[in-house]
């Protein structure tokens, strides 16, 4: 140490001037990282909105293939009528059917050789004859005719109606009793009433068949009536022709005996559609339900479980038609509607409220064609021709079909079984393959179709399979989906139903006389025997 005193102060500022220089440096540093971890953070901010962003854009992408894919559906490839197809697809879907379809070039459309048309019959014996005015002149050389020989007369005969308006008016005697001097008249035959007028059998029935079954709102079912037959009629009376009919079926128990006709057959179809009612005051279920999986093939949004369907029951053939008017389409109400002793093979379209019920039926069998629809819109999706598997299974259904159709041709009561076992092992491998290639394939909103359709595939093998194991059973659930038609489009035309109570008295109305024409009877019979308190009945079944 040095004894000099400047030399110790002059150490003393360098040292203060070095931790001035290190602060500053540290104050520096400190702002330099406050800097890089904001910088830092920007930056995984950044990286993390690029990342959101980046899925968006391919969550958006796939919402937008899969809006397209739902633009280019038609009916043949979803549950979209032909009413409400695009643009174009009916033009399409006959391109295609061409394309799949083998014509021979020498073979023209329209019936073919051989082919029993449909046409009038001349009757035999006609309630009139005439005879036409001779022709006046020569069709080839224009000469007069007059004095001309005659030649064996040809004929054409007319079929038409005549509109008559009648008044009939009935004298109900009556009798004073000896003992009390009460008086008794005699009834009026059915819908007539003691003291007032009122329409016949004819102009009932045409209300019904206007209002009921052809779809006619009831305003413009007056209006037609009054135009056609000349007799002016209200709305109001339609509507209550309608209701009579409805009450005379419910008295006569024609509800009771359709269920026990239809709980004694083999084979039954049920479809069920949703439907527009302004009044839901009664409630869809007693106790809460849990959430069921919706039909597979459903790409639209449709009517929540709980909203009003029409329930469609039919048997194979389409003898018996039994529409009802649900509260909801849950399994519990589905379940109600079905008849309860009707133990036998059910035909549905792959709506899962009906699985519950194999506990008390012999089986069910998925409608082919709604699955052909949905490996049809499979089909649609890329990349390339990955999901040609799909189009595979249509192959195999058809197939398996022919093979039946054959059979059931030759009188044989089951497939071949090395038949059924080839076609059962290219089902297996085609739905595999649809599972494998589609695991882990993007969708915007979980799995992809092509796997949702494969695992589907896989494990309602069974059920697609059952028409090769009973030939009693169709492959189709066409029968009912004809049945649905009805009120589909009666609500187009008319828009809605205003209740419950209403939708269930068409319904009635309705299955009343599709179940009648199918036995042969006219709706004029059918409904002036309603009208009588002795409606037709659907045959009981036999008691073993």
């Amino acid at each position: 140490m040095s004894d000099e005193p400047g030399v110790a102060g002059e150490q003393g500022d360098l040292v203060a001037r070095l931790r001035a220089v290190i602060g500053a440096k540290d104050e520096q540093i400190a702002v330099l990282t406050a800097s890089l971890e904001v910088a830092l953070a920007r930056l995984g901010a950044a990286a993390a909105e690029a990342a959101a962003s980046r899925d968006r854009e391919r969550r958006l992408e796939l919402r937008v293939a899969e809006l397209e894919r739902r633009l280019s559906m038609d009916s043949t490839d979803s549950g979209t009528p032909s009413s409400k197809e695009r643009i174009g697809a009916k033009e399409a879907r006959r391109a295609r059917q061409e394309s799949e379809r083998e014509r021979r070039k020498d073979r023209k459309r329209g019936g073919q050789p051989g082919h029993q048309g449909k046409g009038l019959l001349r009757d035999p014996d006609p309630g009139e004859r005439k005879t036409a005015d001779p022709p006046a002149e020569c069709r080839s050389c224009k000469a007069g005719l007059d004095g001309a020989e005659a030649v064996e007369p040809r004929w054409a005969q007319v079929i038409d109606a005549e509109i008559i308006r009648t008044v009939t008016e009935w004298l109900l005697p009556g009798l004073a009793c000896r003992c009390c001097g009460t008086v008794t008249f005699a009834d009026p035959p059915p819908g007539a009433h003691q003291g007032a007028v009122s329409y016949g059998l004819v102009l009932n029935a045409a209300a019904v068949l206007l209002s009921c079954y052809g779809n006619v709102p009831p305003e413009r079912a007056a209006q037609v009536m009054g135009m056609l037959l000349g007799i002016p009629v209200s709305a109001g009376w339609v509507d209550k022709a309608a209701a009579r009919v409805a009450a005379q079926l419910g008295k006569a128990g024609f509800d009771e005996a359709m269920i026990a006709a239809l709980s004694a057959e083999d084979v039954l179809a049920a479809d069920e559609t949703p439907v527009n009612v302004l009044d839901k005051t009664v409630p869809a279920v007693a106790v809460p339900q849990e959430r069921e999986e919706a039909d597979p093939e459903e790409t639209e949004v449709k009517a929540a479980a709980g909203a009003p369907h029409v329930l469609i029951t039919r048997t194979p053939d389409g003898r018996l038609t039994f529409l009802q008017a649900i509260a909801s389409r849950r399994k519990d109400t589905i379940a109600a509607g079905l008849p309860a002793l009707f133990a036998g093979y059910l035909i549905t379209d792959g709506y899962t409220g009906y699985q519950h019920l194999l506990s008390r039926l012999a089986g069910i069998q998925q409608c082919a064609q709604h699955v052909i629809r949905r490996c049809r819109a499979v089909t649609k999706l890329g990349p390339g021709s990955l999901q040609n598997w799909a189009g595979d299974i249509i192959t195999i259904l058809r197939d398996a079909h022919q093979a039946v159709e054959a059979a059931r041709a030759r009188g044989d009561t089951a497939l071949n079984q090395h038949l059924l076992d080839g076609l059962r092992e290219r089902y297996d491998t085609a739905a595999a393959f649809g599972m494998t290639h589609n695991r882990l394939r993007d969708w915007h909103d979980g799995n992809h179709p092509g796997y949702a359709l494969g695992a589907w595939l896989r494990g309602y093998k069974e059920q697609v399979f059952l028409f090769t194991r009973n030939f009693a059973v169709s492959w189709t659930n066409n029968v009912s989906e004809r049945g649905a038609k009805a009120a589909k489009r009666h609500q187009a035309v008319s828009g809605y139903w205003h209740s419950l109570a209403t939708l269930a008295r068409w319904c009635r109305i309705r299955s009343y006389l599709d179940s009648a024409a199918s036995h042969g009877i006219t709706a004029l019979d059918a409904i002036s025997s309603a009208i009588a308190g002795k409606p037709w009945l659907p045959p009981l079944p036999a008691i073993s």
